[in-house]
């Protein structure tokens, strides 16, 4: 007997096939069963979606068969189809390749007689994890009143905890909780970076045991992703550590999904199906009934507002749990434990001064007390540009409207977009000055200026001070960061350089010091959404000084900025994350920005602009004059639309393509939605048209980060 079967297989991004493909089978497979199969001169992984209607005859016979399927594993559950449906749905992506991007890529490269065998080695019985290895900690009061609400609540919940308040903590035990009354349940943890997984792994699997943890993310090799990927889908696994790409794992008996450092912008995909983890946390909590938990010192303003309380004007959708003060803290009620923040006035300095005379006087006494610094330079390489002063030339890249950096340490101008890396020429290329110059400064030049300067500091055991840089330079290799962090905790190194990769996450129990060098450029961004990675980002940095109760009284911020008084570095001082996210939400909902309305961007990219540009603006000439007739059952919505003109990305030319996007805003989701998914014809249409035949690809992203 033959059975008809709907399959998601990975179409192409641009084919205009999004749906299930039909195939026929021997065998009745259930919905959710992994299988191979044809599509075009390949063979691809698939996803038995559900029963397909009998074709009709004349049909049949051009309808091709499976090429097999796993027989001993277990399909994928309804809810985890649901919730790729709705990610596929929602931002504008086929719905094969959302499911099969969900899949670790090595099941496509194994036979069914392979999986047996893999399936033969992974665990068979689930580890008892009620049984913790490590004792739970002594909970603070705050901690234990979250901790409470967590299990007597439905949530979701926002857990708004100071930097190292114990949110961690607050996790490890809502899960050991949950795993020793649920036998089978399982718990999902999320972190926005790879390098804060290795942190977070060794602490749950000292609490909870090797066997009972498994990781889920991009830095795996394919063979270790599938593996943990079985456990988590078999249930072997109990906990899930991973970043965004694990929010889509199948994991049957999912009951708790945390979403540490809930803000970070790393959550969202910026390529593919853009989708938010965060977001879809949220979602998959409300489709399974799984609590979930965003954890943050400095929420984003979505979810701040999502979880003010209806009586104070919000919507209270999130239930708000704080935890104000630091573990450790024996200072008064309004003291939390928090670093003192001082504000240098760059504008009294010198002209061209790196590091001003008091921030060197006070990690001069850091290094003396064997305590260590941290500095932060949210720029890598020598410089960002190389100039001549004769003539103008500048280091511009001939491929990307960038400037190719200069790394001094091999000698190198690479392009940060396009990848482009050339040797640093002898002399201008445009009139042979020999002496060419840099402008601005990046980690490189700061650490190596910050060994000059501290030539004479001595530790206490009469050493010279180490200086370590961390930065996605530094780190390439394979194990090089792990091998870092592991010098700065066991205090090898007095003074830590790097970007933003040290600011979040990390616990440097002997950082008495933090300083931002050069912080200001993102005070006067085109970008509404700027002032708030800012603050975050200086807020998560203050967090890594004094993170031991024996140092928090000395430690310190100091922030070194040509506008001192403005209203940002103001409530950084006082650690308030109320007044800034107060001011932030007044200017937003004045201007008509989220969380007050929902954006989606229409992205294309050309060999030329105009190629772009104008695809986009056919776009929205087609649209108004298809979708706003009268009769036309989206008219309503259509009114509810703005659409911006069309413009050139920032850096609007990548490795020669150009790049251009069409803004559309709404205080509507429901309506955005719909003309989005409407547009898709239309965009399929339009690419079809001569006129548009130079177009090399365009997309979609909701609820874009970046504007």
């Amino acid at each position: 007997m033959t059975y008809w079967l709907a399959v998601a297989v990975p179409t192409p991004a641009h084919s205009n096939l999004g749906e299930p493909l039909t195939y026929a089978s021997d065998a009745a497979l259930p919905p959710g069963s992994i299988v191979r199969v044809p599509l075009g001169q390949r063979e691809v992984l698939g996803v038995v979606w559900n029963a397909a209607d009998h074709p009709a005859d004349d049909w049949r016979a051009k309808v091709r068969p499976i090429a097999g399927h796993f027989d001993g594993l277990p399909p994928l559950s309804g809810h985890w189809q649901q919730l790729i449906a709705f990610t596929a749905r929602y931002y504008q992506r086929a719905l094969g390749e959302v499911a099969l991007a969900a899949l670790p890529p090595q099941l496509r490269t194994l036979s069914t007689m392979q999986m047996a065998r893999r399936l033969k080695r992974s665990p068979a019985s689930k580890t008892d994890a009620a049984a913790t290895l490590q004792p739970a900690q002594v909970l603070s009061p705050g901690q234990a009143l979250a901790l409470e609400q967590i299990e007597q609540q439905s949530g979701p919940f926002l857990l708004f905890g100071t930097t190292g308040s114990g949110k961690t903590e607050v996790y490890m035990q809502a899960t050991a909780r949950l795993l020793a009354h649920q036998p089978d349940a399982q718990a999902l943890v999320l972190v926005p970076e790879i390098n804060l997984t290795p942190q977070l792994e060794a602490r749950f699997a000292a609490r909870f045991g090797q066997t009972t943890c498994v990781s889920l993310h991009s830095g795996l090799t394919p063979a270790q992703r599938l593996k943990s990927w079985l456990a988590a889908h078999t249930g072997a696994a109990r906990i899930v550590l991973g970043t965004r790409v694990a929010v889509l794992a199948s994991m049957p008996n999912l009951k708790l999904i945390v979403v540490d450092e809930e803000h970070d912008p790393s959550y969202k995909q910026q390529e593919g199906a853009r989708y938010s983890a965060r977001d879809l946390a949220l979602y998959r909590g409300k489709l399974t009934g799984a609590k979930v938990v965003l954890g943050s010192a400095t929420p984003s303003l979505e979810s701040w507002h999502a979880s003010t309380p209806a009586a104070d004007g919000g919507p209270g959708r999130y239930q708000r749990l704080a935890m104000p003060r630091r573990i450790g803290a024996s200072g008064p009620a309004d003291d939390a434990g928090l670093p003192r923040v001082r504000r240098i006035d760059m504008t009294r300095q010198p002209k061209g001064t790196l590091i001003a005379p008091p921030l060197l006087a006070a990690m001069a006494e850091r290094v003396a007390r064997g305590e260590q610094t941290l500095l932060l330079l949210n720029r890598r390489g020598w410089a960002p540009v190389l100039h001549c002063a004769d003539c103008g030339w500048k280091s511009e890249c001939p491929h990307c409207s960038a400037f190719r950096v200069f790394h001094k340490i091999d000698r190198t101008l690479r392009c940060h977009h396009c990848g482009l890396t050339q040797r640093v020429p002898r002399a201008c290329p445009e009139c042979g000055n020999l002496d060419i110059g840099t402008i601005g400064r990046g980690t490189e030049q700061l650490q190596e200026h910050l060994a000059e300067l501290l030539t004479e500091v001595r530790r206490p055991d009469g050493s010279p001070a180490r200086i370590t840089r961390i930065d996605a330079d530094s780190t390439r290799g394979k194990g090089q960061l792990e091998a870092q962090l592991a010098q700065v905790h066991a205090g090898d190194v007095d003074v830590l350089v790097g970007t933003q990769m040290i600011a979040k996450g990390h616990d440097f129990r002997r950082v008495t010091l933090v300083a931002a060098v050069q912080p200001d450029a993102a005070l006067f961004s085109s970008d509404f959404r700027a002032p708030e990675r800012l603050f975050a980002l200086l807020m998560q940095a203050a967090g890594r000084a004094g993170r031991d109760a024996a140092t928090s009284t000395r430690s310190e911020m100091w922030v070194q900025t040509h506008h001192p008084q403005h209203p940002l570095y103001e409530a950084l001082k006082k650690h308030d994350y109320f007044a800034f996210a107060t001011r932030q939400l007044q200017e937003r909902a004045q201007a008509g920005l989220p969380p007050f309305s929902h954006l989606a961007l229409l992205r294309a990219e050309g060999r030329s602009q105009a190629v772009a540009q104008n695809f986009l603006t056919a776009l929205a000439h087609t649209a108004q004059q298809q979708l706003t007739a009268p009769e036309h059952p989206l008219a309503a919505a259509m009114r509810q639309i703005h659409w911006y003109p069309a413009v050139p990305l920032a850096v609007q030319r990548v490795a020669n393509i150009e790049r251009a996007q069409m803004l559309l805003e709404s205080p509507s989701r429901v309506a955005l939605q719909a003309v989005l998914a409407a547009c898709q014809n239309l965009l399929h249409d339009l690419r079809a048209q001569p006129e548009h035949r130079a177009l090399l690809r365009w997309a979609i992203d909701v609820d874009p980060l970046a504007v």
